[in-house]
């Protein structure tokens, strides 16, 4: 007799990483309804327990959308030719990261393409030392480097690094990227962002052409296996202007948003202590996508404070929300949508990982 759905979250609730790959996809797979809302309402009742009903504020500074990646997915990939390309320049990133001290989110998030070079690794150590006084938490989200550039970037600052894996399956992974993309090389990368020193976070797409809810309970059980103190995962959303944007789509946006809900609920119940975000594409699907994420047991949300003027030429995937709203107005909405919930902000607190304290006050 299958054990019921239940007592497979009461296993869950007892211990982390105390499922299997088979229990991860049954919850993945609820879909709607019942099960699916005693899925998520387990999961947010443990978020509670390792957060409280405070939500952490990451503001998002889009420095540039030069990539050297090629990704068959990104609306930022370098070959397509329709996307207006910019970077800003360090006086731009530090308004941005201003603006976001200014907020009281404590924490900051600088994302770009991922670019390799002297010019830019220097770059990237002038912004950090220009934003230190405004004592943020910095995460960095850029992409593939050398250990050593990914140590440069700590020295000057760097608190945190959101490298996601995209797929724990190399088959898939080989179907998304380019040959010249290495998921070895990805792999590797994280693990010199943990002997660097970093909070890590990594994380994966949902709903992509020809993954199976078996594929993504594996990518929830690799998480876990590198012992990620973070985690940013969100739907997969097509691009026009990509090859797979030209593909037929497997599935519509309410498919998608219930899928993703349900990869932050099971990555919850998985992993327990480790900080979830609640990411954007969840409002492309859905106007409320990112509260109903909260309540799937996310705890954290990343408003983006990067100038308007920059925001439309910054887009990964269809319908990005919130292009026109500056970091004031988006503070105000996003304050009132938590407090519909029964959630606030918290601000003032850098809100770093539970998981990350806890493994380093063990030697891990």
């Amino acid at each position: 007799m299958s054990e019921s759905l239940e007592s497979t979250v009461d296993r869950a609730l007892a211990a982390p990483r105390n499922l299997s790959v088979a229990d991860l996809a049954r919850l993945i797979s609820c879909g709607e309804g019942a099960d699916a809302e005693f899925v998520r309402r387990a999961a947010y009742g443990l978020k509670v327990r390792c957060s409280g009903r405070k939500v952490s504020m990451r503001g998002i500074v889009e420095i540039g959308n030069v990539c050297a990646k090629d990704c068959h997915y990104c609306g930022i990939r370098k070959s397509n030719s329709k996307v207006e390309r910019y970077s800003l320049g360090v006086d731009e990133v530090f308004a941005a990261a201003r603006r976001d001290a200014q907020m009281g989110y404590a924490s900051l998030v600088l994302q770009g393409g991922e670019i390799e070079s002297e010019a830019n690794t220097r770059f990237i150590e002038e912004c950090l030392e220009r934003i230190a006084p405004l004592d943020l938490g910095v995460t960095l989200s850029l992409g593939e480097q050398e250990e050593s550039v990914y140590a440069r970037w700590k020295a000057a600052g760097a608190a945190r690094y959101l490298l996601r894996i995209e797929t724990s399956s190399k088959e898939l992974y080989s179907r998304l990227h380019p040959g010249s993309h290495s998921w070895e090389r990805r792999r590797e990368c994280l693990a010199a962002l943990r002997r660097c020193g970093y909070q890590v976070g990594s994380g994966t797409m949902s709903s992509l052409p020809g993954q199976t809810a078996e594929d993504m309970a594996r990518d929830i059980v690799f998480l876990g296996d590198i012992d990620v103190d973070m985690v940013g995962m969100g739907p997969y959303i097509p691009h026009p202007d990509t090859p797979l944007g030209a593909l037929p789509e497997e599935k519509d946006d309410a498919a998608r948003l219930t899928t993703g809900l349900n990869m932050i609920a099971a990555a919850r119940l998985y992993l327990h202590d480790v900080n979830i975000a609640s990411t954007t594409a969840l409002q492309s699907l859905a106007p409320d996508g990112r509260e109903r994420g909260i309540l799937s047991g996310a705890n954290v949300i990343m408003p983006n404070v990067t100038d308007t003027g920059y925001r439309r030429k910054y887009q990964l995937y269809r319908g990005k929300p919130c292009l026109d709203e500056n970091a004031s107005q988006c503070r105000s909405c996003l304050e009132r949508r938590l407090a519909s919930i029964g959630e606030s902000v918290n601000y003032g607190e850098r809100g770093d990982s539970l998981h990350f304290k806890n493994r380093t006050a063990k030697g891990g």
